[in-house]
């Protein structure tokens, strides 16, 4: 759904007896078969609708079906949202709905002192507690003290709404699968939500089962109600949480897989070719074909699942070569299948775009849980020399206008560009502003041009590019290969000093693309500083939230974010060189910073961070603090 952002200043009556607060961290926890992403997705876009900014954060667990009750299976979905600027999706949770005791024992850590707890009372009986691990009943003991706690009986308060409900013929299973309708109802009154949203939803979801649509939309009701006409605890407050002042236009909320498929389409749109989207399934990629999938027909794009990741890069390889745009995904263990199919792809100059969305590892690692690990396996992870283009997104809304940016350099420098994205950027959303496509200019590929004395490795003098020209083109038969060719022929060559000219010029015509993309800038600060707070990919929220308020505490630094990992900003160094100090975060142990000591001799200091999830604000304003305290 698109929503009309209006004038921030037009009136919003708030009303009296809710207490109007900045901004708030709300997160559904429950088993994987109680609806909880379905439940967090539904709250995200009532709360688009009502003008909050907001970034989100689905967690599930890698089992497809984990036994019900276990920790294991625990499934979560958390939104921050607020009329400031949200740039994560929150440190310390505000509200935690717990469906059931495995749910509780595993979030509740995250909930801050003084939070709002609502549990289901009626999911913590004996054996739920015992496959939690919980020897009592916490909702019987003082450990939850010093939490303010709604205890209700979810589940029985559902089947009465239900059983209410004239002329419907559903089971008793039925029934409790509509529980997280009724909690989201309660959730949605707490903070002053629509329900109208959620309730168009259902009806179009559930179209052909009236039955199912008509019990969902009675809960949620009845949720919403209980919330409105129950006199709750004096400690359980309702909310008000005004819009954000985001510019005027039309808005969608927007996930990292959707953006970067987006920007597929268009950069291909752009280039003037069709794309062909060649894939095997692996999570968290596994989204983009489902997407791309769903854009077949109208939009010049097929899609091809594959029987493996080899042959999915390879088919990728031969769409370009027959004058398409060829497109692979995956993530890191599919990307090392992919390995020597990447290298035929720089060694013949094909375009090709390679999505990254990192998860997890090594080996099959963490399977739905983010990392940053796979840096030195983009810029390095091939035999011999073997350079291509590396990007990284850092958030959703980002991943649209770095896949447009990798199909432009991948086109224009004949070369494999690869786009990092990972398993947060990937699932998480937020508001985007819907570009005008008309408004963006073409950078239309050339291709099928033979020129004069056509030979397949002759160089344009500029970008150093060669012709890509289609198999049938008339005038331009050639052969190229993965064994090393004549400089300008395609010729099988194992001369010597052929093979060192060719190793030469692939790399100078990637390092010369530093100065086809922009300068590196400041993201938050000033140019010059006692710590520049270095940042990639989906860093980028944390980073820039402790920023704002070390700055905000008086503190000398700034946030600098770099898109352009391979070849890296020209000027970069330069500006590094302008800081007393560089601190990292990254989800990896430290693959920038050796990066950046590698290439600028800078003593960079690394905060790394591999527990599976996102950095929070207050781990990177500690360790500045701790940093800024060491340097003075």
């Amino acid at each position: 759904m698109n929503i009309q952002i209006q004038d921030p200043a037009a009136e919003r009556k708030t009303p009296v007896e809710r207490q109007s607060i900045e901004a708030a961290v709300v997160r559904f926890a429950g088993d994987s078969g109680d609806g909880m992403q379905l439940t967090g997705s539904q709250f995200t876009l009532a709360t688009a609708v009502a003008g909050n900014d907001l970034v989100t954060f689905p967690d599930f667990p890698a089992e497809i079906r984990a036994p019900v009750g276990t920790t294991f299976g625990v499934s979560t979905f958390q939104i921050n949202f607020g009329s400031r600027e949200i740039r994560t999706a929150g440190d310390r949770l505000d509200v935690l709905v717990a469906m059931n005791p495995a749910a509780l024992i595993t979030n509740l850590e995250d909930l801050r002192p003084d939070g709002l707890l609502i549990v289901d009372a009626s999911a913590f009986q004996d054996r739920n507690l015992k496959k939690a691990g919980y020897e009592t009943n916490p909702l019987e003991e003082d450990d939850l003290d010093r939490y303010r706690v709604l205890a209700l009986d979810i589940s029985k308060l559902t089947q009465a709404t239900v059983k209410a409900v004239d002329g419907v013929q559903v089971t008793n299973k039925e029934i409790l699968r509509t529980k997280n309708m009724w909690a989201l109802g309660l959730v949605l009154w707490l903070f002053g939500r629509d329900v109208a949203p959620t309730r168009q939803w259902l009806g179009v979801k559930f179209a052909k089962l009236e039955d199912i649509a008509t019990i969902n939309i009675a809960a949620l009701e009845a949720g919403f109600a209980f919330g409105e006409t129950t006199e709750l605890a004096h400690n359980v407050h309702a909310y008000e949480v005004p819009p954000a002042k985001l510019d005027a236009g039309e808005y969608r909320n927007v996930t990292g897989a959707e953006g970067i498929c987006w920007g597929l389409a268009t950069g291909a749109h752009l280039a003037d070719l069709p794309m062909i989207y060649c894939s095997y399934p692996i999570t968290p990629a596994s989204n983009m074909l489902h997407i791309l999938a769903g854009m077949t027909g109208g939009f010049g794009i097929e899609t091809f699942q594959a029987e493996d990741e080899i042959a999915a890069v390879t088919a990728a390889i031969g769409a370009s070569y027959g004058g398409a745009l060829g497109v692979t995904g995956s993530s890191g263990p599919g990307i090392a299948l992919k390995t020597e199919g990447i290298g035929l792809a720089v060694a013949t100059e094909l375009p090709i775009v390679i999505v990254n969305a990192q998860r997890g590892g090594p080996s099959t690692g963490l399977p739905t849980k983010t990392e940053q690990s796979d840096l030195y396996q983009a810029v390095f992870g091939r035999n011999a020399d073997c350079p291509l283009v590396v990007l990284a997104a850092r958030s959703p809304g980002d991943c649209f206008t770095m896949a447009v940016e990798a199909v432009r350099l991948a086109t224009k420098y004949m070369t494999p560009v690869m786009l990092l994205s990972d398993g947060y950027i990937a699932n998480s959303s937020e508001p985007w502003s819907i570009p005008e496509v008309a408004g963006m200019t073409p950078f239309t590929a050339q291709t099928n041009v033979v020129p004069d004395n056509f030979a397949p490795y002759m160089r344009d003098a500029d970008t150093l590019a060669r012709p890509w020209v289609a198999p049938g083109t008339p005038g331009g038969i050639h052969r190229i290969g993965g064994i090393e060719r004549s400089e300008t022929t395609g010729n099988v060559s194992y001369d010597p000093a052929n093979h060192q000219t060719m190793t030469d010029l692939r790399a100078r015509k990637i390092a010369n693309i530093a100065h086809d993309v922009p300068e590196q800038d400041v993201t938050r600060g000033d140019g010059a500083g006692d710590l520049a707070i270095v940042g990639w990919g989906s860093t980028y929220g944390p980073i820039g939230r402790a920023v704002t308020n070390l700055r905000d505490e008086g503190h000398k630094l700034a946030h600098i974010h770099i898109n352009n990992i391979w070849p890296l900003p020209r000027n970069l160094g330069a500006l590094l060189a302008n800081y007393a100090a560089v601190l990292v975060p990254e989800m990896n142990n430290g693959q920038l910073v050796t990066l950046l000591r590698a290439e600028y001799m800078i003593d960079a200091r690394s905060l790394p961070k591999v527990s599976g999830k996102p950095f929070n604000v207050s781990e990177i304003e500690d360790a500045a603090r701790e940093f800024l305290g060491e340097t003075s």
